[in-house]
């Protein structure tokens, strides 16, 4: 009788024990699993306000800080849809024409086929109504002044249901190799508008 209880409760420790090993394996997995599907959604938003972005500086020749005057200019803005022609004057054929056939609205051209809730652009997904920082400017490099502009997100924000002290782990590594601890596109110190993912 008292072997049958020492078994029974060797069993139960076995189980116990077998089951912390494969959550402490299994935890650091799922969480790598959910921040990656999560960073795929805020990246493709943040490859979304880029362009936008950029539409925005060809029209006005500088970008905004403002999500308000981002999502208005999506929403009435119209841009030349140009046509290259060979110019007829030209008897190389290397020499093109730009031909402004109509404008067309911002929004049809980038958002309408993907049904956008444009009122929606700056929110960060998964964080139940956080906003992206927006930040615009211009910097000086080699004595010509270049527009720039930063959308970013920190990952506590949109990875704040995950396991707290994995995102803790993360954020920590990222800034100890002086890395942004989290997804933004464009940068406020260089002209670029690469997003730090590519």
């Amino acid at each position: 009788m008292k072997s049958n209880a020492i078994k029974i409760i060797l069993t139960v420790v076995i189980v116990i024990l077998g089951y912390l090993i494969f959550n402490s394996i299994n935890k650091p997995v799922k969480f790598e699993n959910n921040l990656a599907s999560r960073s795929e959604v805020i990246i493709n938003k943040l490859k979304d306000i880029r362009t936008a972005q950029n539409l925005f500086r060809i029209q006005y020749g500088h970008y905004t800080g403002s999500f308000d005057s981002l999502k208005t200019f999506v929403k009435v803005g119209k841009i030349p849809e140009v046509k290259m022609v060979p110019d007829p004057n030209d008897t190389t054929f290397t020499r093109t024409i730009s031909d402004t056939i109509r404008y067309i609205s911002v929004f049809d051209s980038i958002f309408a086929k993907k049904n956008y809730p444009l009122d929606k652009l700056n929110e960060v997904p998964f964080s139940k109504g956080d906003v992206f920082s927006l930040l615009a400017g211009k910097i000086n490099k080699g004595g010509v002044d270049v527009a720039v502009f930063e959308a970013s997100t920190r990952m506590e924000i949109y990875a704040r249901d995950l396991d707290k002290q994995l995102v803790i782990n993360r954020v920590k590594e990222l800034e100890d190799k002086s890395k942004f601890p989290g997804l933004k596109v464009g940068s406020m110190t260089e002209a670029s508008t690469d997003g730090n993912w590519e």
